[in-house]
């Protein structure tokens, strides 16, 4: 009998921002400044550009600080109100008061009550994601908050995967690596993880991605796939 790709796993990692927290509300932040919107994800996906490229030179910068930047820059042509400094700490603010996807609570549970130890391995501050936790009653369900800026590597970088596993006490084959991001797939399964894609959207994988072993559409169906697979 031929073992499934995600049988032997004993903890899970969690990717945080969009995987675990909610970031639709970042859209209205914007606007509350008199930017559109739809700035919100062109923002976003700036700090990961440069927070990748930076570690493709072998340099890093923490997330909060490119995300300062970012935004000075997305928002210079935009007609916003008052001044640019009070715009950009009136969206950040927005940014460390997300809340958790309303399926992750449930889906953590299910997770620890299944023996697993779940931990979460940001590109951001591990302070994010202990607000996340804690405000949602779930702090003691997480063995370990998890930042890059201990490697000084963003994911997708091999080494911000391998922080996971020295902390968990797990080889890296034995932890999953759950995101929403298909670059964060690829990153932990040439690290040597297994990896399960969130598809919340309905979205279709990149091919040129490496394809997750697992695809379901909440975190509140993580155990359930994960038990199919024992």
């Amino acid at each position: 009998m031929i073992d499934h790709p995600t049988s032997g796993i004993g903890g899970v990692v969690f990717d945080v921002n969009e995987t675990l927290s909610d970031m639709a509300p970042m859209a209205g932040a914007f606007e509350a400044v008199g930017a559109p919107g739809s700035l919100a994800k062109t923002w976003f996906a700036g700090v990961l550009r440069d927070g990748f490229a930076l570690s493709t030179v072998g340099d890093s910068e923490r997330f909060a600080a490119i995300a300062n930047d970012q935004l000075r820059v997305v928002l210079h042509s935009a007609r916003i109100r008052g001044s640019l400094d009070q715009a950009v700490e009136s969206i950040l603010d927005k940014m460390r008061t997300l809340s958790l996807h309303p399926d992750v609570a449930g889906g953590v549970r299910a997770l620890t009550g299944d023996g697993l130890q779940v931990l979460t391995l940001s590109n951001g501050s591990s302070d994010l994601a202990a607000r996340l936790f804690a405000e949602a009653g779930l702090r003691e369900e997480v063995s370990h908050l998890l930042s890059v800026e201990d490697v000084s590597l963003w994911k997708p970088a091999e080494q911000a995967y391998r922080l996971a596993s020295e902390a968990s006490g797990l080889a890296l084959g034995q932890l999953l690596l759950v995101a929403v991001h298909p670059w964060d797939i690829h990153g932990a399964a040439r690290a040597g993880m297994r990896t399960a894609w969130i598809n919340r959207t309905g979205e279709p994988y990149p091919t040129y991605f490496a394809a997750p072993d697992l695809v379901v559409h909440s975190v509140s169906e993580l155990a359930d796939a994960i038990r199919s697979t024992r």
